[in-house]
């Protein structure tokens, strides 16, 4: 590892107040998958296996806050609660408050193409992250750094309630406003097929009022819908 981003890795723990014991794991979960294509070096290891550790991390994490915060919700919203918190835009959004598309290491032409600020790539990263710490100091360690994060972004899932079905919202909207039901159509698919990026569109009648991006189908749509909501709320 080169000094240069030795001192990104100190500058990035300085900034999270965090501090690995091993470091390797935490250059793991700053690198995308492109920069290790790119670089034929044999110690270089993408963060795919802790994105996908961190991702169970994070399910349970979520869960547990969620449990012992709201003793009274029903399981069908402490789920819907979770899934809020837990899909891709909104840990996007704390992997941009963590600083982590600054140092995420990544090929040139995935950063040229706009992949410091790819909602994936930032979601995976900050999986992987928790996957790192939670490897590097336990769970309770990677509690306290994960929770206080949830908190912040449950505050903002509850104010614009994003926890509630988006599609169910704007369907009732649609309804309410023009008794039509709205159509969702997929109008891209890209990346391979483990990382498949699905864009899907949705209409009222025969105009676009939404787009959405996920790594699904149904959470493309999901995605969509909430930026129609955006859109006639505004």
């Amino acid at each position: 590892m080169s000094q240069s981003y030795q001192n990104d890795l100190d500058r990035f723990e300085q900034l999270v107040g965090l501090r690995f014991q091993d470091r390797s794991l935490l250059q793991e979960a700053m690198t995308h998958r492109s920069y290790v294509n790119e670089h034929a070096e044999p110690e270089l290891v993408d963060n795919e296996r802790l994105e996908f550790l961190g991702d169970s991390v994070l399910g349970f994490l979520t869960a547990d806050m969620l449990y012992r915060r709201f003793p009274e919700m029903a399981e069908g919203e402490l789920t819907r609660l979770r899934a809020a918190l837990v899909r891709t835009e909104t840990l996007a959004e704390v992997a941009q408050l963590c600083h982590v598309g600054e140092t995420l290491r990544m090929g040139k032409g995935e950063e040229a193409s706009g992949g410091r600020e790819r909602p994936n790539n930032l979601c995976g990263a900050f999986e992987a992250l928790v996957g790192a710490l939670y490897l590097d100091q336990g769970l309770d360690a990677t509690r306290a750094f994960v929770v206080p994060l949830l908190e912040r972004q449950l505050e903002l899932v509850l104010a614009e309630q994003l926890d509630k079905d988006a599609r169910s919202l704007f369907q009732e909207w649609s309804q309410a406003h023009y008794n039509v039901t709205p159509v969702y159509r997929t109008v891209s698919e890209t990346g391979p097929d483990h990382e498949k990026v699905f864009t899907v569109e949705v209409l009222v009648g025969s105009e676009v009022v939404g787009l959405g991006t996920g790594r699904s189908k149904q959470a493309a749509a999901q995605a969509a819908a909430q930026d129609a909501l955006k859109r006639v709320q505004t």
